[in-house]
């Protein structure tokens, strides 16, 4: 039992850190604070896609030439995923942001329930 939670141990914080992210979006009123929650849900997938992509043994896919045995190499498929999601995740993150300033300048809140009640008082829904 202790050995398949440390062969797993990223996999597991991943499930972790993903369902404290979702927890965070689903239950935080705070606009910002559930862009932390994507972030932390987020970097729970970038975790999984590259635990997965690691294999013990193996070396980064760089031609050599000592190593000509392609068995030798991990995937570099999930290392480029994750360096793409890193890149689409800053970016949603930026504008997330850029948006809820906006909005806070506009209804003066970063509270959602408030934000709704103020939107359908100036009739904007």
């Amino acid at each position: 039992m202790l050995q398949t939670i440390l062969d797993n141990r990223f996999s597991i914080t991943a499930v972790i850190l993903f369902g404290i992210g979702f927890a965070n979006m689903m239950l935080q009123d705070n606009l910002v604070r559930k862009v932390v929650g994507f972030n932390i849900m987020d970097s729970a997938i970038f975790l999984m896609l590259a635990a997965t992509g690691y294999i013990d043994g193996k070396v980064a896919p760089i031609v050599d030439e000592a190593l000509t045995n392609p068995s030798l190499y991990i995937n570099p498929i999930p290392s480029g995923l994750v360096l793409t999601g890193i890149v689409v995740s800053v970016s949603i993150s930026a504008f997330s942001l850029a948006l809820i300033l906006r909005i806070y300048q506009r209804y003066r809140t970063v509270s959602l329930r408030e934000l709704l009640e103020r939107m359908e008082k100036e009739g904007d829904r």
